[in-house]
């Protein structure tokens, strides 16, 4: 991405970002009653939280320590707070609207200043709740079994067990215990290939060199290799880098490129759809990738962004691995990417190709989920015989 669409990208994101803090922000305000101690400090506190995360992530450009660690794990909880609180607060302004019109009950009218306080506490420890039991489940990833039947013959392979994640974003979030959690599940599986979708990294590389998360990935084990591809993320902060770092410890990276394993099946890996906006280099048409395979052999595949899956069955692709959707992450933003994508989360057979599209085991920005659990993939593909 060039510095004037980054600059223009970044100026529009940050005056949403600002505005809508600022309507949660006022009608905070309007809710708390005049004399209240605590309205004395909710402006300090509001512009602390809503601005911990912009200067978080500007100070891992520059300064990687304690203090901007702090400073992002303040302010990636309070992008969960914001969502519900602004969710909250556009109810609130709508039930305020309806009432407008109807007559006030003499009760509402007398006790209208203790009503606006129980309003705005009641929302404050609702949306607390919410965002505690979010990030209970986004530290608690479950192992999801896939059971495929492949109709071709993979050599001598009458089976293939596979480890895979999508989605871990190691940086400053998902630090030393989660990555080390990570590992062990995927070892736990004892499966002959682990494989990881995309967004490995959470764009910038210098947290987890700081981390040493590396360490945990040499402890991965699998007889047929460990293989990742490349996510969006990767190419946010530099993608060269981040998969020579990946390489340097284990993992092998497919960029647009096709392997064939055990003289039993394929394996391919595409670069991430955004490789073009970030770098400028387009990626492989799925022909050229494919081009000069056996299709008598099983081939499975790796894309991050689950796009186009019509045109994955017709270049003869058997399973397909996706990620990238988190399935929203945060409740209801399900709706969007089911909206955006033909698969949003979870398994779906189109013709003789499977595809599954995994909702990641970590994620962006808060370590919060409410819209779906963190996944391991622990997945068996059966041949035909």
């Amino acid at each position: 991405m060039k510095p004037y669409q980054f600059l223009v990208f970044f100026s529009i994101v940050l005056l949403i970002y600002s505005l809508a803090n600022y309507y949660i922000y006022a009608r905070g305000m309007q809710a708390l009653p005049v004399g209240m101690a605590f309205k004395k400090w909710y402006p300090w506190i509001f512009l602390f939280v809503a601005a911990s995360y912009v200067i978080g992530r500007i100070l891992e450009r520059f300064w990687i320590s304690p203090l901007s660690t702090f400073f992002t794990f303040v302010g990636s909880f309070w992008l969960a707070f914001m969502v519900y609180f602004l969710m909250a607060v556009l109810v609130i302004d709508i039930i305020r609207l309806v009432l407008f019109f109807l007559p006030k009950p003499t009760f509402f009218t007398a006790n209208y200043v203790q009503i606006k306080t129980v309003l705005f506490m009641s929302v404050m420890g609702i949306v607390g709740l919410v965002v505690l039991i979010g990030h209970i489940n986004a530290l608690t990833p479950r192992v999801k079994r896939l059971d495929i039947y492949i109709d071709k013959k993979a050599g001598e392979m009458k089976t293939l067990h596979i480890a895979a994640a999508s989605d871990i974003h190691l940086g400053t979030l998902v630090g030393p215990r989660r990555t080390a959690k990570l590992v062990k599940m995927l070892n736990e599986c004892n499966a002959d290939l682990i494989l990881f979708a995309g967004d490995i990294v959470d764009e910038d590389l210098a947290p987890v060199i700081r981390y040493d998360l590396g360490r945990s990935l040499l402890k991965l084990k699998a007889p047929l290799g460990i293989y990742a591809i490349t996510g969006n993320h990767e190419y946010i902060g530099g993608a060269d880098a981040a998969v020579q770092y990946l390489e340097n410890h284990g993992v092998k990276m497919l960029r647009d490129t096709t392997v064939k394993i055990s003289n039993s099946f394929y394996l391919s890996g595409r670069n991430d759809r955004d490789s073009k906006r970030f770098s400028g280099n387009d990626r492989k048409a799925l022909g050229n990738l494919l081009q000069g395979i056996d299709p008598t052999y099983p081939v499975i595949m790796m894309d991050h962004q689950p796009f186009n899956l019509q045109q994955v069955v017709d270049a003869g692709v058997d399973f397909q691995l996706s990620g990238h959707t988190h399935h929203g992450q945060l409740w209801p933003f399900n709706y969007i990417t089911d909206a955006i994508y033909e698969v949003s989360w979870g398994y779906k057979q189109k013709e003789n190709s499977h595809f599954y599209v995994s909702s990641g085991y970590g994620g962006w920005g808060p370590s919060v989920r409410t819209g779906n659990r963190p996944e391991i993939l622990d997945i068996y593909l059966t041949f035909r015989q």
